[in-house]
């Protein structure tokens, strides 16, 4: 389908949020003055979770003492030293090994990007069964926890930004950000707020239940044990260079350019749309994430389906996406308006935007 007619027909699946009414922060204004009501909370009635809440705030004190867990530090350890060595055998492999480690990437890119994230932690657009299926296999792919936890983890992210109830709280530095949230115990503020938060849409949806339910021999299969086989098998390559590039290094390599819209785009980039808050626009990230460097604007309009004012641009989930609504397979996609976008800059700007 060419190009063109693809764009016409993905404008007429998609709902336009316009601009909230006017006042709320103007600049200068600390983070902690922003309003639900700014976010844009009525938009969608069924969602609400993934909106900020200025009403929370950390306790005074020391934070409390760090305790490891040394299963994943070992495991972590493991998996990046068996990714080094990897990298060290990439010149030996066989071109199909090249490309199955290539698409093995992308596809579980996208049962973060298009689906833990955008579908099943924001609601901002509606899939069919088939789409929904491919999601979930994509995700148990790339092994970063369930779908449920995730979601409940990255609205709590949203909900509860830099502050100790943030997961992977930017504040606590750029290592903590990126690894070192899992690599300790989760913060007592973490599991208080986040079990409130209400899953119940979660917990409504069968393939996400089922997937939680069989997740562990679904990741060991689908993260580990395939991407092994594949290239071994049916082309004849070694053992040692399908389990250490095709699988050790693709999935570090997923792993930490997921983790980098954690930390490198909440401490590096501008802040167009808004400066009162850490998330930043990183281009170097949305090109290894699929197109989640666009974090200022997400943490703007959580709400919006492309997490990006600029749609295709460096944001292959939103090209994804669109493909599968010219399919018929997604619906209901939410975007949020010019009008809106502008209103926002000019009240909460850094001064860096400019005009696409």
């Amino acid at each position: 389908m060419p190009a063109h007619m693809l764009q016409e027909m993905s404008s007429s699946y998609t709902t336009t949020i316009t601009a909230p009414p006017s006042g709320g922060l103007q600049n200068g204004e600390e983070r902690m003055e922003r309003t639900p009501r700014d976010l844009g909370e009525d938009i969608r009635p069924e969602m609400k979770e993934d909106i900020y809440d200025p009403t929370y705030q950390d306790e005074v004190g020391p934070p409390p003492k760090l305790e490891y867990v040394w299963r994943n530090i070992i495991l972590m350890a493991l998996l990046h030293l068996g990714a080094l060595y990897g990298i060290t055998l990439l010149p030996a492999c066989k071109a199909y090994t090249w490309l199955w480690v290539y698409l093995y990437y992308v596809i579980s890119a996208l049962g973060i990007t298009a689906g833990a994230h955008r579908l099943w932690s924001h609601r901002t657009y509606k899939a069919r069964l088939p789409l929904r299926l491919f999601l979930i296999i994509a995700n148990t792919m790339a092994f970063q926890n369930d779908v449920y936890e995730w979601a409940r983890d990255h609205r709590a992210h949203h909900k509860f930004s830099e502050t100790h109830a943030d997961p992977h709280n930017s504040r606590r530095g750029f290592f903590f950000s990126h690894v070192g949230w899992l690599l300790v115990r989760k913060h007592r503020a973490v599991k208080e707020k986040g079990g409130l938060l209400d899953l119940s849409d979660l917990k409504a949806e069968k393939l996400v239940m089922f997937q939680r339910r069989y997740y562990k021999p679904g990741l060991l299969l689908m993260c580990f044990i395939l991407p092994t086989l594949v290239p071994w098998y049916f082309w004849g390559e070694t053992f040692k260079h399908s389990l250490f590039v095709a699988t050790f290094l693709r999935y570090a390599i997923v792993l930490n350019a997921t983790w980098l819209v954690n930390s490198a785009a909440h401490l590096y980039g501008y802040r167009p749309y808004d400066k009162n808050i850490s998330s930043r626009e990183n281009i170097l990230v949305s090109l290894g994430a699929v197109g989640e460097g666009f974090h200022n604007y997400h943490h703007s309009f959580p709400y919006d389906y492309s997490a990006s004012e600029y749609r295709w641009s460096l944001n292959f989930t939103t090209f994804f996406i669109d493909c599968m609504a010219a399919l018929g397979l997604a619906y209901d996609r939410k975007r949020v308006s010019k009008a809106a976008i502008l209103a926002r800059i000019k009240r909460t700007g850094d001064g860096s935007y400019k005009s696409g």
